[in-house]
């Protein structure tokens, strides 16, 4: 084995509490072997992994068991040993790579300090090893003197794989490498890991939310809840037949096309918080299936079937879990019937968005990027329109030119037949009452000296001003209850969120004000299926009860086959497909989308 976890135990000290985010953990990582750890936001994937590389947060410690690497204890080494292993013969791949990269130095320096710390190279054998990295990795080498601000985000994640190999790990651990990448930087990432572990004989331990990557990528896959592992066996066993109560509800919840109309299925509740005193099952609260005796009585992981192990005293006698249907009325109308006659809410005619590019000692201007490049498009009231595309290809541009963030080059922006363009000042102020924008990351929308309930009613105050203070707390409190957060949120900072609960503060902020139209900008790219199922489902309520159009704007097509009445697929600044959205899903006519759908993640093993 490369990697054996026994019984790996975690505590947090907070005064006189004890928290105990990862509670016996167990699992193997053998050479030339992905195993997935799997399982919601919260549940202690990232901790176990910190824990392995004893990187541990201020505060946190191992409490009991072992973790060996090809045989050698690593939590018995003493630091100056660990930091040779740590990014050696153990290294990890962080989830942000902005974070992890020195933003100082270009890609060729750091890699050459993990070559010279970990292989001991120099002169020109260090000048080429760098140059066979980062080729390893498909970047081109004059990257070498790039620095990571000067890189996107999928050729920052592959430099930061390049350091990670510069060390020639036995195990390679990958915490969510491609959130919220677009589909094709996700499967490029993915496929050069998968390549990478076979060619090098690499154990990977790759953690994450995404079910479809969990298929394409895993040998083995460990599901983990509320810091314990409750189901532990091969790809083929556990997407066949799950059989945790937890698992088979995480497969329950994810979107598609055949679900469109009904709502998803939601998992009630949250996971407990560490310093939870739960006797028994910690799925329990959480289980349609569970009796009093499993509140009672504490499971172990156990042997179900050869290969299959199961943290679940239910086992053989739970009943199938039912599929939750919609209520009568609460399905959405199907693709297609929206009034086309009706006036859209949103209207895009040949809009543009060039950006100049200057050149030499007076900046003069050389040419132009167009970002935007004559799009029109328009969304009625009770319609969703997803827009996909690669990252770059001007989707998030042209969302700000439609809400005038930024001033469009050319063109009309209609909301609800008014030329927004000849619109300032107080004019421009009230109208944005009627449109509205969920960023895609919530944590850099978010001011951090604000609390929840200030940032939540501060539209209210500039956009609402006929509402008193009490009736904005009360908005405050219904919106947080709309989107799944407890009332005592409105106290508290963004950073003490999830990265999950910080988007639904960023949603319930766009909601306040009862916009007409709303953009939103990737709002599920970093949310684990069970939330994701929750804000989808809230935004085909909010639909269906208030009428609210939507640009969608994504990268998961599995969401797009469930929410959207039509899809526009953007490319290089153009509209190149538009259409239905099961009829564009389903038969595409243009190359680039049968690239797009092709790259999507869960469409056959690697």
């Amino acid at each position: 084995m490369s990697l054996v976890v026994k019984d790996l135990r975690v505590e947090i000290a907070t005064g006189e509490r004890r928290l105990i985010p990862v509670d016996g953990v167990s699992i193997e990582v053998a050479a030339n072997e992905c195993v997935v750890l799997l399982g919601e936001s919260g549940c202690g994937k990232s901790l176990t992994a910190l824990a392995l590389m004893r990187l541990l947060p201020d505060g946190a410690g191992i409490a009991d068991g072992d973790a060996l690497l090809d045989g050698e204890s690593l939590f018995d080494l003493p630091e100056r040993a660990m930091r040779a292993v740590r990014g050696g013969r153990l290294a990890m791949i962080f989830q942000e790579p902005m974070t992890s990269l020195n933003p100082v130095l270009t890609i060729g320096q750091q890699i050459e300090e993990s070559l010279t710390l970990h292989r001991d190279l120099r002169g020109e054998q260090l000048a080429v090893e760098v140059r066979r990295l980062l080729a390893a990795v498909g970047l081109p080498g004059e990257r070498l003197s790039a620095y990571p601000s000067q890189l996107s985000g999928g050729q920052r994640q592959r430099a930061l794989i390049a350091m990670m190999l510069a060390g020639e790990p036995s195990v390679l651990i990958a915490d969510e490498p491609t959130t919220a990448l677009d589909v094709t930087v996700q499967a490029q990432i993915l496929r050069l890991l998968k390549d990478l572990q076979r060619q090098r004989g690499m154990g990977l331990l790759l953690i994450t939310h995404d079910l479809d990557v969990a298929r394409d990528m895993a040998d083995r896959v460990a599901v983990m809840y509320a810091g314990q592992i409750v189901e532990w066996t091969t790809r083929e066993r556990l997407y066949g037949s799950p059989m945790h109560p937890y698992t088979r509800r995480l497969f329950q919840v994810l979107p598609s096309a055949v679900r469109r109309g009904d709502r998803l299925v939601q998992i009630s509740g949250r996971v407990p918080p560490p310093d939870a005193q739960i006797v028994g099952c910690r799925f329990a609260d959480r289980c349609s299936d569970a009796i009093e005796a499993c509140r009672a009585d504490a499971q172990g992981l156990r042997e179900v079937a050869p290969g299959h192990w199961l943290r679940c005293g239910r086992v053989g006698s739970a009943s199938p879990l039912p599929e939750v249907k919609p209520e009568a009325g609460e399905g959405r109308p199907a693709a297609g019937l929206t009034d086309r006659l009706a006036t859209p809410v949103l209207e895009l005619r040949d809009l543009a968005v060039h950006f100049p590019i200057r050149k030499g000692l007076f900046q003069r201007v050389a040419g132009h990027v167009k970002a935007v490049d004559g799009v029109s498009l328009a969304i009625h009231a009770g319609e969703t329109l997803a827009l996909v595309g690669e990252s770059g290809c001007g989707k998030t541009t042209l969302a700000r030119a439609a809400l005038r963030l930024i001033e469009p080059t050319g063109g009309q922006v209609l909301l609800s037949g008014e030329d927004i363009g000849r619109l300032d000042g107080e004019a421009l102020r009230r109208k944005r009452t009627a449109m509205q924008i969920v960023f895609q990351d919530p944590f850099s929308s978010l001011n951090p000296r604000m609390r929840v309930g200030d940032i939540i009613a501060e539209g209210l105050a500039a956009l609402r001003p006929d509402l008193d203070a009490a009736r904005r707390a009360a908005r405050v409190a219904d919106l947080l209850d709309r989107v799944g957060l407890p009332r005592d949120a409105a106290g508290r900072y963004p950073h003490e969120f999830s990265g999950g609960q910080r988007q639904r503060v960023a949603i319930a902020r766009a909601l306040a004000v009862e916009p007409r139209l709303l953009i939103c900008d990737e709002p599920t790219s970093a949310l684990d299926v069970s939330v994701q199922a929750q804000i989808l489902n809230l935004l085909a309520d909010l639909q269906r009860e208030q009428g609210l159009a939507y640009l969608f704007i994504t990268h998961n097509l599995p969401v797009v086959a469930y929410l959207a009445d039509r899809v526009a697929v953007m490319y290089q600044g153009r509209i190149v497909e538009e259409g239905e959205a099961g009829a564009l899903l389903s038969a595409p006519t243009h190359e680039y989308t049968r690239m797009l759908l092709n790259s999507a993640p869960g469409r056959g093993p690697a």
